[in-house]
């Protein structure tokens, strides 16, 4: 059992940067593939940005490339979701998760669908202010 633990939500204004962080509870943190979530109010959750087990692979939706940078520390357990120029339409409840499930060798080792991540953390508000 993997417990993911999200840092670094916070309200901001338009324009201004946060980074959010990813703790994970296991050793095995390498094995994972991880990825970044976010549900805005009254919306369904959807990918924001995932990388692969190594972080030599990085996939990111079309309406946060260019501004956000996902990362990932082995050493410390931690996967990071850098975020710059931020917009309001970014307020959301960021989520990180674990995939297990996607092999290292397919489609760059990581998945931008829900179904394939195991562990799931709480949840980091962010609210940008226009």
């Amino acid at each position: 059992q993997v417990q993911l633990v999200e840092s670094g939500g916070g309200l901001v204004q338009t324009g201004d940067s946060l980074r959010l962080s990813c703790a994970a509870s296991e050793h095995t943190f390498s094995t994972y593939a991880m990825g970044w979530f976010r549900q805005a109010p009254g919306k369904e959750r959807e990918f924001v940005a995932a990388i692969s087990r190594r972080g030599g692979s990085t996939y990111y939706t079309e309406s946060v490339k260019g501004r956000f940078t996902i990362s990932r520390d082995n050493a410390k357990n931690t996967v990071y979701l850098q975020m710059n120029n931020l917009k309001p339409e970014d307020t959301a409840v960021y989520y990180c998760a674990a995939d297990g499930q996607t092999p290292p060798y397919y489609s760059g080792g990581y998945s931008i669908n829900e179904g394939s991540y195991d562990y799931w953390g709480q949840g980091a508000q962010v609210t940008v202010s226009s």
